[in-house]
């Protein structure tokens, strides 16, 4: 199992998200964004601690419109946490590391 972040462009949403066999944590980010890059190390230390439930999936917004209009992020950086075609949660801007972490064991193991 790949224990780093997948970075994707819309064309490649469908295959890599929807149709994953596990939960999926699409980072929606800008290079020319700061709170982004504070989430980046957050973002990295997840993809490890849970690769074998879990597949982080990294977005940039500027370049990918259609996945961005359609998940409706509105600020960075954003997360949508999904299952299938079913959008399970989703968090608009910086978050630490315990946060996130909390925030996918809740999910995780209520699944």
């Amino acid at each position: 199992m790949n224990k780093g972040v997948i970075t994707i462009t819309d064309a490649e949403f469908e295959t890599e998200v929807l149709k994953a066999e596990q939960p999926v944590l699409v980072y929606f980010w800008a290079s020319w964004c700061g709170p982004c890059q504070l989430m980046s190390p957050v973002i990295n230390a997840a993809a490890t601690t849970y690769s074998d439930r879990l597949k982080i999936v990294k977005m940039e917004t500027d370049a990918n419109p259609l996945t961005v209009k359609q998940y409706q992020v509105e600020g960075l950086p954003a997360l949508r946490l999904v299952r299938g075609e079913q959008l399970l949660e989703s968090i608009e801007g910086v978050i630490g590391k315990d946060k996130l972490l909390s925030f996918l064991e809740d999910h995780l193991n209520n699944n």
